[in-house]
């Protein structure tokens, strides 16, 4: 059996026609799930056809569903029905032109049948897939997504990015954490990926008012896998990579800017199992990046890092203590250490910013202050330009 089911006509023949029949943005009408003759069943449908693909992942198992594209505003997911085989179902945008259904599985399973039937007449399409109980075997031996640049990671560059001119404004990508398909945390009605979204948007306008060349690893509501977003760091030749969250914690209370820098080795529990769940959400999401590098890469990999790791530490003291200068206070252990993917760049110093805790009522209305935004924003910036300063002294008692 197939381990990915395409609707090829779109996707592979070059017609025109075909394209433009099935091309567009569908609008989802109705939908089911239901356990059905010793199996599972979604039915999907769609104002019309679109390109499609779906295959099933492991480790948790889920099965993954995309379209070219599907508009889910407005959709609840619970109320397509329930299954034992299905914990939860996700919709979104993950890139865009591209929206995608993620639906999280009990037990190991494979998807039976799967096809979509578009009405003459109407055009209307129904999206019909039939998942079977397997054994864990079977399932890893029929799942897998394809590894497609042009899919999972940005166009690639015809040539290297050209040595940085120490003249030239510093570069910077921001990074607004989580994004379409992934929300991040959430409480009452806000989200993660929105509320970092309009901050990242604001402390760019901020970054650039001083002169830094800023881009952006999103700049809209679409989900962005943690691989691309580090490719999106080296294919804009970043100096510096900054992400930027605001999480929720299930216990206890947390409050105030936490400046996290990349370690195998987590600083408490709590910053370990909050590293872990940002790698869980890529890969529920649909991406997993274990086994990506060879061994003699990794070897290379800590050697860079051993030169830009002390460059990350340095940054995230100079962001700490000028938050606190702009904005009167920070989390009551400010500078962290966890094993964040995100941060995995070797060779571009990279900090991930806690900007807040949406479970901590006072950090909520303060990420909805655009006044309070502005202050943490100057802090970040004026954090910047001092390590930018410190280490341009520095750079010439690095290795070469």
């Amino acid at each position: 059996m197939s381990r990915i089911f395409l609707l090829l006509a779109a996707l592979l023949l070059g017609s025109a026609a075909v394209a433009q029949e099935l091309g567009g943005r569908a609008l989802y009408e109705r939908g089911a799930l239901k356990d059905r003759r010793g199996g599972t069943e979604l039915t999907l449908g769609l104002s019309q056809g679109v390109p499609w693909r779906a295959f099933t992942l492991t480790d948790p198992a889920r099965m993954v569903v995309d379209f070219r594209e599907v508009d889910w505003q407005g959709t609840d997911p619970t109320e397509l029905g329930q299954s034992d085989a299905v914990e939860t179902l996700r919709v979104g945008r993950i890139r865009s032109g591209w929206s995608r259904l993620v639906a999280e599985l009990s037990g190991p399973m494979v998807i039976a049948r799967a096809g979509m039937r578009v009405a003459e007449e109407t055009g209307v399409a129904t999206l019909s897939l039939r998942l079977e109980p397997a054994t864990p075997d079977e399932m890893a031996a029929a799942s897998g997504a394809p590894r497609d640049p042009r899919w999972d990671l940005p166009e690639p560059r015809a040539t290297a990015v050209p040595p940085r001119d120490p003249a030239a404004p510093l570069r910077i990508m921001l990074d607004p954490g989580h994004g379409g398909i992934d929300p991040g945390a959430q409480r009452d009605g806000h989200s993660e990926a929105e509320l970092m979204l309009t901050f990242a948007r604001e402390l760019r306008d901020v970054l650039r008012r001083a002169g830094y060349s800023v881009e952006m690893t999103r700049d809209a509501d679409v989900f962005v896998s943690l691989e691309a977003r580090v490719a999106l760091a080296h294919q804009a030749g970043a100096d510096l990579f900054v992400s930027l969250h605001a999480d929720a914690i299930a216990e206890g209370v947390a409050h105030g800017a936490t400046v996290y820098t990349l370690s195998e080795d987590a600083t408490d529990a709590a910053s370990a199992a909050l590293a872990e769940r940002h790698d869980r959400d890529d890969i529920l999401a649909g991406l997993d990046l274990s086994g990506a590098d060879d061994r003699v890469a990794n070897v290379l990999l800590e050697l860079a890092r051993l030169d830009n790791g002390p460059r990350s530490t340095a940054l995230a003291k100079h962001l700490v203590d000028r938050i606190r200068n702009a904005v009167g206070e920070v989390h009551k252990r400010p500078l962290r250490r966890a094993g964040f993917s995100v941060l995995k760049a070797a060779d571009i110093p990279s900090v991930l910013v806690e900007v807040g805790f949406l479970s901590t009522e006072r950090d909520l209305e303060n990420l909805q202050d655009e006044f309070w935004r502005a202050g943490m924003a100057a802090g970040i910036r004026d954090g910047i330009s001092a390590w930018a300063l410190e280490d341009a002294a520095l750079a010439r008692l690095r290795r070469q």
